[in-house]
């Protein structure tokens, strides 16, 4: 396990187009290309937003509805489902939104890749995983690439019900 990066969020030592720098070796995504070329090229892998992977190594994901921990931290798979017939882009820009409120609500949370292995199911059926091997972040700048192309390409924000 890496150490944690520091929060996108945060007010930290820049790289390139200010964007934050990387720490302990995890790579600074900035656009929805580069994480293409890294789906592309794992078998799986996931978006997760939280403090990081060093506070996840030491926390627990928990049912916040039941009170109940789970086995695994909770995340978001990256890769498309077979019947997904839409441009790769368009399946990561939905993944990597549906859960970003909670960076809204906590400064400390940011959006970052990683893959593990898969332990369960989550109470919204989502993927639970242990063994976790941190991949990248996701830099504000690649967040606005994918809410541009959710928002444009989707009918964002709507059930079945509205």
């Amino acid at each position: 396990m890496t150490s944690s990066p520091p929060s996108p969020n945060r007010s930290t030592e820049t790289g390139a187009a200010g964007e934050p720098a990387p720490d302990d070796g995890l790579r600074l995504l900035t656009s929805m290309a580069e994480l293409v070329d890294l789906v592309r090229s794992r078998p799986e892998s996931y978006v997760r937003y939280s403090a990081g992977p060093e506070h996840d190594a030491s926390e627990q994901s928990r049912d916040t509805e039941s009170g109940l921990d789970l086995p695994g931290l909770s995340v978001n798979p990256l890769h498309p489902e077979a019947w997904w017939t839409r441009p790769l882009e368009d399946w990561l820009a939905r993944q990597v939104c549906q859960y970003a409120e909670l960076a809204e609500k906590n400064r400390d949370r940011f959006a970052w890749v990683l893959d593990g292995r898969m332990v369960g199911r989550g109470p919204d059926c989502e993927p639970l995983l242990a063994d976790i091997q941190p991949l990248a972040i996701l830099t504000p700048r690649l967040l606005d690439e994918a809410t541009a192309r959710y928002e444009r390409n989707f009918d964002a924000h709507r059930g079945p019900e509205d």
